[in-house]
């Protein structure tokens, strides 16, 4: 490449989208600050008076958030390698802008669980210095973090029109986000004293519903960069019309993984899991399971599309809206429902909610709440600044 057309290359990669307004921006991002208020607290007052969990339930929002973003970052990469790393050509126009929000939305899951975490800094040392091989949350960290270098590394080998770099680094990112997210299953699947979370089933359940959640944020985001379907280019329209599609498909399928899930934790009343089960059919987060996760995160977006056969974009971004809420609050409910059945009964002291208080009680703080209502907007802040100074759009 010369040097005039290097300097056009460059002069490319800031030509963004100027119709994403500015004030909008600012004001996301302003109103992201209030995120400050719970960070605040737990550095001043500690975890435990300033968030909700406790030695029951010990992992709470924050953790369900994580999950989150995480989860929608690999849905992201994985949805996005169909073009550049399969080669199916009408999805190459998604890269650019899967990739910077799976950059964008693993960044602040990273920063949420900072705040769960007592030491992140302490945390980041010792996992390089004094690695555990057993551990399947020392392979989380180490491997999203190697899985956030190669989505890194493939971002810039597309903006660069790097194609061959791209296809590399995407091929990576593949193969270490799947790795990691299905590693991030693990993490609960291993837990043989939690029965509801306990089995094979997680760390294929995570892949499924990271491809929903990627291709519900690739509807979405481009809905957003277009201002609609009137003004999109013909393979935008192309590529999110086959998206649509998958979504569709992946939605049946993820209907059908959670009736078995909870025919097979209901049928025979296994201990614990049985219990786990109730207290998200008629129990605490009755509301919850049928209204957000069962409703909104299924069965709204799956018949929406199923009535128009996947041929309407903006029926497909009335679905994938509605499925993003429902996977949020999907993802709470696995967190927090696994928990809310005490493993022992209580002892003197302890203040340990045991069998004989019956199901734990789990409230978010503030604190929590303002956390992550702070990081997703800052996560949409963010990528709207990204989509107006950099050129994310695929030629």
């Amino acid at each position: 490449m010369s040097s005039t057309e290097a300097a056009k290359s460059h002069s490319d990669m800031f030509n963004g989208n100027k119709n994403i307004p500015m004030p909008l921006i600012g004001l996301l991002i302003a109103i992201s600050l209030m995120g400050l208020y719970g960070v605040f607290n737990i550095m001043t007052k500690g975890h435990a008076a300033s968030l909700g969990t406790t030695k029951t339930v010990p992992w709470g929002l924050l953790i369900s958030t994580y999950v989150f973003f995480v989860v929608s970052s690999t849905g992201l990469c994985l949805i996005s390698s169909m073009g550049h790393v399969f080669k199916i050509e009408k999805y190459e126009v998604i890269g650019k802008r899967a990739i910077v929000l799976a950059i964008l939305t693993i960044l602040c899951g990273f920063g949420v669980i900072a705040t769960e975490i007592g030491h992140p800094i302490r945390m980041a040392i010792y996992n390089v210095i004094s690695p555990n091989l057993f551990s399947a949350i020392w392979w989380m960290g180490t491997l999203y973090g190697i899985y956030l270098m190669c989505i890194i590394a493939e971002f810039y080998f597309l903006m660069t029109h790097n194609h061959k770099g791209g296809y590399y680094a995407g091929l990576a990112g593949f193969i270490a986000g799947i790795s990691a997210h299905s590693n991030l299953g693990a993490v609960f699947g291993f837990l043989e004293a939690r029965p509801f979370w306990h089995g094979p089933y997680l760390p294929i359940y995570f892949i499924l519903s990271a491809l929903i959640s990627g291709c519900a944020l690739v509807i979405i985001i481009f809905n957003v960069a277009y201002k609609g379907e009137a003004n999109m280019p013909a393979k935008a329209k192309e590529a999110l019309l086959g998206i649509a599609k998958i979504f569709g498909l992946l939605l049946g399928i993820i209907i059908f993984f959670d009736i078995w899930k909870v025919l097979t934790s209901v049928y025979g009343a296994p201990p614990e899991k049985y219990q786990t089960v109730m207290a998200m059919i008629s129990g605490p987060l009755s509301v919850n399971f049928w209204f957000f996760e069962i409703l909104l995160g299924m069965l709204i977006p799956f018949c929406i599309i199923l009535a128009t056969k996947g041929r309407s974009i903006k029926a497909a971004l009335v679905a994938s809206c509605s499925a993003v809420v429902g996977i949020f609050f999907m993802r709470y409910d696995l967190v927090v429902a696994g928990q809310l059945f005490p493993m022992r009964e209580a002892t003197a002291g302890s203040r340990v909610q045991g069998v004989v208080e019956g199901l734990a009680v789990y409230t978010p703080s503030a604190s929590e709440i303002t956390i992550v209502a702070g990081a997703i907007v800052l996560c949409a802040g963010l990528y709207l600044a990204a989509e107006r100074f950099l050129n994310l759009t695929e030629d």
